[in-house]
């Protein structure tokens, strides 16, 4: 049995303003009360204009859920207009920031080099990088899904200390299935979570690889949530759109008692 505590992180996107965000976070602090929050991680990661209502909400209501930026600024501080550094999210008890999600890769033409900068400025600001690694469908259809992914996940960790990359939480999302209703098998998110694991064995050391938790991504509901769970190096969930709907959400999270 592994001792890693499973983590359900939720990305909401561009998705809710604050009073809306105010509104789910205040439901499922109440949707959560019948799960064992001892037993499984529960944060959110909502659009940076909410993170401020977040963190009150969450702070008045002592709700057991953690949260986190969808992106991070790979600077300090200085002349970078529209981006969000890691000191700021940390000054509002932000505990996560994702760093290389497919929506970052594909839209702002995020390279590995990037990926790289941004899981070091939030180690540098005392956040965990949440690192998303996961291949299209050519590269799943051409049976390179893992070689794939593990490129992407050497460029992110390169350089890291072995302190830190025990920290990380990487999360696996096969870009076909996100947002799609495709969900790949439980297979297959074993698969390439234990290559993931294995490929942290070789860069780092066991110790690392056992401690890093690995989630998996796309389309999780909770109707497939507990077989997903059930494979042995699948550490959690990064879920998307059920996230937005609290009981969903909360019975995600509750998987284990489901």
């Amino acid at each position: 049995m592994s001792s890693r505590t499973p983590l359900m992180a939720g990305n909401w996107k561009m998705n809710l303003d604050w009073k809306q965000g105010l509104a789910l976070v205040e439901d499922l602090g109440d949707a959560l009360k019948d799960v064992d929050t001892d037993a499984v991680e529960v944060a959110v990661i909502p659009p940076f204009v909410d993170i401020r209502t977040v963190q009150t909400a969450v702070e008045a209501g002592k709700l057991p859920i953690a949260y986190g930026g969808q992106d991070i600024s790979e600077h300090e501080s200085g002349a970078y207009t529209g981006e969000t550094s890691g000191q700021m999210l940390a000054a509002l008890g932000a505990t996560y920031a994702l760093v290389g999600h497919s929506e970052r890769r594909q839209y702002h033409a995020e390279t590995e080099q990037i990926t790289n900068a941004k899981v070091k400025a939030a180690f540098a600001a005392g956040l965990v990088p949440i690192l998303c690694v996961g291949e299209p469908l050519e590269e799943r259809k051409a049976g390179k899904h893992v070689e794939y992914t593990l490129a992407q996940l050497e460029g992110g960790v390169e350089g890291l200390s072995a302190e830190d990359a025990a920290k990380i939480v990487i999360a696996y999302e096969p870009v076909w299935a996100i947002g799609t209703g495709e969900v790949a098998t439980p297979e297959d998110a074993q698969e390439v979570c234990a290559a993931i694991r294995e490929a942290l064995r070789g860069l780092f050391s066991p110790e690392v690889a056992d401690a890093v938790r690995v989630l998996y991504g796309g389309s999780v509901k909770s109707s497939n949530v507990a077989e997903i769970m059930g494979k042995e190096d699948v550490d959690g969930a990064l879920v998307g759109g059920a996230s937005l709907k609290a009981d969903e959400f909360a019975k995600i999270a509750g998987y284990q008692s489901a």
